[in-house]
């Protein structure tokens, strides 16, 4: 069996405006202010994105998904499952996400989260790490500012 591991990060500050809704791995955070991005701004789904095209070489967001905002489609769980495409017949059985916040809460919607994301990437809700830190208010991320995400995504193949 061939194992590869890829790495992806991604980071958004809080939008200005109150409207736009807060959705994190694909899940709403009621009451709770977006991300300022052109897309919903899921910076889980975005780090997922990324450690995948650190795996496939394909560049999602840094391309597809510029192309995929012109023509309206701002969902990121649509950069996602572009990403998984490249994969071919290589398959991800595990991922682990460490979140960076001040605010939401991340802990009471880790169980939804997790739920989420192994229906996008098709594996047991078991093989979904969630770990979130306010990082003692030493980054801006921890001072409230936005939400950074780091993702690491287990892959492979017979």
């Amino acid at each position: 069996m061939k194992v590869k591991t890829g790495l992806g990060q991604d980071s958004h500050k809080f939008e200005n405006n109150l409207e736009k809704p807060l959705i994190l791995a694909g899940v709403l955070f009621p009451g709770e202010r977006g991300l300022a991005a052109n897309s919903d701004g899921d910076v889980i789904f975005h780090a997922l994105t990324n450690a995948i095209s650190s795996i496939t070489t394909v560049n999602i967001l840094g391309s597809e998904a510029d192309k995929l905002c012109e023509k309206g489609i701002t969902d990121s769980s649509i950069y996602l499952k572009e990403s998984l495409k490249y994969l071919k017949d290589w398959k991800v059985s595990h991922v682990a996400l460490s979140i960076e916040c001040l605010t939401p809460k991340i802990n009471p919607k880790i169980k939804d989260m997790r739920q989420s994301i192994s229906n996008y990437l098709q594996i047991s809700e078991f093989d979904v790490g969630i770990t979130a830190t306010s990082g003692e208010g030493l980054t801006e991320f921890g001072k409230g500012h936005g939400i950074q995400c780091f993702a690491l995504v287990t892959v492979f193949k017979n």
